[in-house]
């Protein structure tokens, strides 16, 4: 079933395509220069009009990357890997999503302290959930996708891994152009991340959200017992 095989095509494009967007009309009305050097994600999304949609295009792909989250725990969960490493993906899951929004919300040339912090949870805490995935891939139960998702996961992680790690010393160095290069490569890599979530999505036939699942089986087992004349 194809269905859920397109939450993540759909955040890894939509991310993609609303990001480049941002950075077209940052250039078009001139708030950017590439004279003066290529330009941050956040630099492009600090000015008006794109501030305005660089936040609204951060706090969709915050809430379609955390659903994508939420179902690939259960789906892991469910293959029979049900270890605290899984819940620990889930709230780095988590973090990481906060922290996509509060990126989008307070741009740097508002409240740079907060810009940055939620930069730090989308970035390195992603990546660390992004990692957890690659062990998660080959502990859960076996299957078709796992000879060419796990080490495309492998690849995609190694240069994200590499790349924020260059961004963050060529920024501190004085090089904020071939940063902000490096941080463009690291953000298109981890919506390809996102994306491969679609091998393993297709596979799943339906997904539900259970509350107070003990409490509904004693009151079903009461009525079972107990039946109503």
């Amino acid at each position: 079933m194809w269905a859920w095989a397109l939450l993540p095509v759909t955040l890894a494009v939509f991310s993609t395509v609303g990001m480049w967007t941002v950075f077209g009309v940052a250039l078009s009305n001139e708030t950017v220069n590439l004279t003066d050097g290529f330009p941050y994600i956040s630099t492009c999304g600090s000015y008006n009009p794109q501030s305005c949609l660089f936040s609204q295009i951060c706090n969709i792909c915050s809430v379609l990357a955390l659903w994508t989250v939420i179902i690939r725990f259960q789906q892991v969960r469910d293959l029979g890997c049900a270890s605290r490493v899984n819940t620990c993906s889930l709230v780095l899951g988590f973090i990481s999503c906060i922290g996509i929004s509060v990126l989008g919300n307070f741009q740097q040339s508002v409240l740079m302290k907060v810009h940055l912090l939620g930069a730090f949870l989308a970035f390195y805490v992603g990546l660390a959930y992004f990692w957890i995935q690659v062990w998660l891939t080959y502990r859960a139960k076996p299957s078709h996708d796992r000879k060419w998702v796990g080490p495309v996961r492998i690849v995609f992680c190694s240069l994200c891994t590499c790349l924020i790690l260059a961004m963050s010393v060529l920024h501190n160095i004085g090089y904020r152009s071939e940063a902000a290069v490096c941080e463009w490569a690291a953000v298109m890599c981890f919506f390809i991340l996102f994306g491969v979530f679609t091998a393993e999505f297709r596979h799943i036939d339906f997904h539900t959200l259970c509350v107070q699942q003990e409490a509904f089986s004693k009151s079903s087992s009461n009525v079972a017992v107990n039946p109503v004349h």
